[in-house]
C-alpha cells in the first residue's frame, strides 16, 4: 500500500528549480513559441567511464522534448504532471512512494478516453527524465521506493528521529528505507570495521543468525539482488563519512559480478548518480570461479548462453578489460563451463559460508580489485 510520510527538512533549491522549470514552460506559451525542455540523454552513447574517477559518468547530450510534436507531446504532459506533484509534495513538506505518484497523476482527460498514465512502467522513467532535468535527484524530489534490503552491525543510527542501535534488531534486522539521506539517516556510533554487501537475502540470513557482524565487527547488508538505490546509497555513505571498506560477496554468474561492477563504478541508466552512489574501491570478496577447487564445491551450475554472451560483455567494460586477475577469472568461468550460487557453500555445512569461507577470505585477503 502506498504511504506518505513528512519530510524533516524541505528540499528548497529542488522547490525553486522545479518552480523555475514550470516559469520557463508558461513564458514560452505566453510568447507563442513550443514550450519545451531539454532532458540529458540516459543512454550508452551518452555515458562513458571516467578513468581518473573510476566510475561512470553522463556527457552533454541531451534531447529536446516539445508539447506541439506529435511523438513527445505526451512525454512532455507527463514530465509536467509529475513535476506538478513533486511540487506539491515540496510545498506540504512530505514524500511518498513512486507508486502513490503514479496514482497521484493518473486520470483519464476529460472528454476523450486517453489516460495521463496506463500503467507505473510509464511513470518511472518520466521521474528519471526529471532528475536529470532539472538535476536533482529522486530522493531531493520526496519519492521513494518500497524499502528492499536489511542491515545489522555494530552500529547505533538516529533513523527519522528514532535512535537505533542495529545490533539488536533480532532475526529480520532493520529495514533499509529509501530514503537514506542525513536528514532521514544520522550515524549516531560505529564499531564497524567494514561493511559487506551480500546479493542474496538467504545467505544474509545465515550471516546475521551466526552473528557473523558481531564476530568480525562489521556491517552486513543486502538488497535482495541487484541492490536498490536506498541500499547502494546507504552504503555509500557508510564508506564515505565513516571510511569503511566495502566488500561485496555475490553469486558466481555474470550477474553477480555485475552487481559488484554496478556498485562500484555505477550504471548506464543512473550515471548521473555515480557521484553519489559508485565505489570505486569497493572490493569483490567472492564467490570466486578459483572457489571450486580451492574449497572443493561440487554443487555447479552449466552456464547457459546467456550466460557466455554476458559474461564476454563484461570482460569487455572499460573498468574489467584492463585488469588482469578480472579477465583470468572471467575466462576461467567461460573455461570450466560452470557457475556457483552462494548456497553452493552449504553442501559442506550450512554454517560453512560463516565459518570457513569468508574468514579464509578474509585473512588471506583473497578478493578483486
Amino acid at each position: 500500500m502506498a504511504t506518505t510520510t513528512t519530510r524533516k527538512k524541505k528540499p528548497v533549491d529542488t522547490s525553486k528549480k522545479l518552480e523555475r522549470m514550470a516559469v520557463d514552460v508558461a513564458r514560452s506559451a505566453k510568447r507563442g513559441e513550443d514550450p519545451g525542455f531539454d532532458i540529458p540523454t540516459r543512454s550508452l552513447s551518452n555515458a562513458a567511464f571516467d578513468e581518473r574517477k573510476k566510475i561512470i559518468t553522463m556527457g552533454d547530450a541531451a534531447q529536446r522534448r516539445n508539447f506541439f510534436n506529435l511523438g513527445q507531446a505526451k512525454k512532455f504532459m507527463q514530465t509536467m504532471l509529475v513535476a506538478s506533484g513533486c511540487k506539491e509534495l515540496s510545498d506540504q513538506g512530505k514524500t511518498t512512494s513512486i507508486r502513490d505518484m503514479f496514482y497521484h497523476c493518473k486520470h483519464t482527460i476529460k472528454g476523450t478516453k486517453e489516460n495521463t498514465f496506463d500503467t507505473q512502467d510509464e511513470s518511472d522513467p518520466i521521474i528519471e527524465d526529471l532528475e536529470v532535468t532539472i538535476g536533482s535527484i529522486r530522493e531531493e524530489l520526496g519519492l521513494f521506493a518500497e524499502n528492499k534490503g536489511n542491515m545489522v552491525g555494530p552500529m547505533t543510527i538516529v533513523d527519522n528521529g528514532d535512535t537505533i542501535d542495529l545490533s539488536r534488531m533480532g532475526s529480520g534486522g532493520w529495514g533499509v528505507p529509501s530514503i537514506v539521506e542525513p536528514n532521514v539517516i544520522e550515524f549516531k556510533k560505529s564499531d564497524a570495521k567494514f561493511v559487506l554487501l551480500i546479493e542474496k537475502s538467504a545467505v544474509w540470513n545465515r550471516f546475521n543468525q551466526d552473528r557473523f557482524w558481531e564476530k568480525y565487527n562489521c556491517a552486513i547488508i543486502h538488497g535482495g539482488g541487484q541492490p536498490p538505490r536506498g541500499v547502494r546509497r546507504m552504503v555509500y555513505r557508510m564508506h564515505k563519512e565513516l571510511k569503511l571498506p566495502v566488500y561485496v560477496l555475490a553469486d558466481n554468474d555474470p550477474w553477480g559480478y555485475y552487481i559488484y561492477s554496478v556498485l562500484k563504478q555505477g550504471s548506464i541508466n543512473l550515471a548521473f548518480e555515480s557521484q553519489r552512489m559508485a565505489i570505486p574501491s569497493a572490493r569483490f570478496i567472492g564467490m570466486s570461479a578459483f572457489d571450486r577447487e580451492e574449497f572443493g564445491f561440487t554443487n555447479v551450475i552449466d552456464l547457459n548462453d546467456k550466460d557466455v554472451n554476458r559474461l564476454k560483455e563484461i570482460a569487455a567494460y572499460p573498468w574489467f578489460a584492463k585488469k588482469k586477475p578480472w579477465q583470468k577469472e572471467i575466462q576461467a568461468m567461460l573455461k570450466s563451463g560452470v557457475k556457483m550460487e552462494l548456497e553452493t557453500a552449504s553442501s559442506k555445512d550450512f554454517s560453512f559460508i560463516t565459518e570457513e569461507y569468508m574468514p579464509q577470505k578474509l585473512k588471506k585477503k583473497q578478493w578483486l580489485d
